[in-house]
């Protein structure tokens, strides 16, 4: 895998002119964030050595290099899902040759079923915590040493220094954001009213097919992460109608403004404190 990884970022630094800060991974139907990536190059994933390939609507399926606001950065516009066939190692790939260009701060974002009463469709849920509900883990098998320690400590999975400033970019701008726990499964189906019962017992706000793994990843290489979910629809008792993929991008769709103000000036502040 250290070959792998190596490959990988060998291609991309050819790529690269100023060393980015800040990886990005653009989930369903928020590809549009790539319009804020201003200078820069798309570098289609079929042209990255060893990199898996998005077969899901609604991820383009390039790697862009840019700036926001003056800041570097580089952003998967659409990453890849267990349920496609891949194993937890390939779908976070990515995350690892990040690491590898020396960036230090990872952003994620995706879009959820929200399963708690308050949230409404269209919300923003800044992600203060997880539950990984995979059948696997990404880090199963022999550790290597370079890549991180045998048994990461996960009690702050996302940066609660990032949360916070999410809460005051939240005042300036009133984007009514949420917070909460979200609870990351392998798919495809969405869940039966049972499961989000369940899911909502068990203490998550928001349920999904991503993220938790690529979250994993990142604090085992020692990244700061910070994650959001856009709700596209809701799994509460009385609000549950049926949904689907398109519906989920076009709400998602519909919310990226809000995601991409809360993105950029994040963004600002990670590249102001350099």
């Amino acid at each position: 895998m250290l070959q792998q990884i190596q490959d990988a970022a060998n291609f991309i630094q050819q790529k690269i002119t100023n060393q980015p800060t800040i990886a990005i991974v653009l989930g369903s139907g928020l590809g549009d964030f790539g319009k804020e990536i201003k200078n820069g190059v798309a570098v289609p994933y079929e042209e990255i050595p060893h990199f898996p390939k998005s077969t899901v609507e609604g991820h383009k399926g390039q790697l862009l290099i840019g700036e926001v606001d003056g800041v570097h950065v580089i952003a998967l516009q659409g990453r890849f899902h267990y349920y496609e066939g891949y194993t937890l190692q390939e779908t976070t790939f990515p995350i690892r040759v990040f690491k590898a260009l020396g960036i230090e701060n990872l952003l994620l974002s995706n879009a959820s079923g929200g399963l708690n009463p308050e949230q409404r469709i269209g919300d923003l849920m800044v992600i203060t915590d997880h539950i990984h509900l995979f059948p696997d883990n990404p880090l199963r098998g022999v550790n290597i040493d370079e890549l991180g320690p045998r048994f990461p400590d996960m009690s702050e999975p996302y940066s609660l220094k990032f949360v916070e400033w999410a809460k005051k970019i939240n005042e300036i701008h009133n984007l009514e954001l949420k917070y909460g726990v979200y609870a990351g499964v392998q798919g495809p189906t969405y869940e039966t009213k049972a499961e989000y019962k369940y899911l909502r017992i068990i203490g998550a706000d928001a349920v999904g097919m991503s993220t938790t793994a690529e979250t994993i990843v990142a604090v085992h290489s020692g990244m700061k992460v910070f994650g959001v979910s856009i709700v596209s629809d809701l799994g509460v008792e009385g609000k549950i109608v049926e949904i689907s993929h398109e519906e989920v991008q076009e709400i998602a769709k519909q919310a990226g403004p809000k995601m991409n103000l809360l993105f950029k000036e994040l963004i600002k502040r990670i590249g102001n404190e350099k």
